[in-house]
């Protein structure tokens, strides 16, 4: 395998604007393919307090290789003010799946 492979999360204020960021991230070919988690409960601390609301969390695959387009990209598109950008390294998988995310998430 000739790329790191790498999950990366980030949280969105709703289903539509996860769907719209997400599809537009793929066609760009910044990460192979996403899973949309449509509904999740969020509790954390901004600006000073506790906060707590429902949200849509992506997980994007991706190459490392690609990993700063498609952060650079998520931080033009999301609508939050600073959005949860987290990479995970894949430490192992099918080979021939790791292989398609490789091929298809290659600038």
């Amino acid at each position: 395998m000739a790329d790191e492979i790498l999950l990366v999360l980030s949280t969105f204020p709703d289903l539509e604007t996860a769907r719209r960021i997400t599809r537009d991230l793929i066609d760009k070919k910044c990460a192979a393919c996403a899973n949309i988690l449509p509904s999740i409960e969020s509790i954390y601390r901004w600006q000073g307090k506790v906060e707590e609301g429902n949200e849509t969390l992506v997980f994007f695959k991706t190459s490392a290789s690609q990993f700063e387009e498609l952060q650079k990209m998520l931080l033009q598109l999301h609508p939050y003010e600073t959005p949860e950008v987290i990479a995970l390294s894949v430490e192992a998988g099918l080979p021939a799946y790791l292989q398609w995310v490789t091929e298809n998430a290659a600038g």
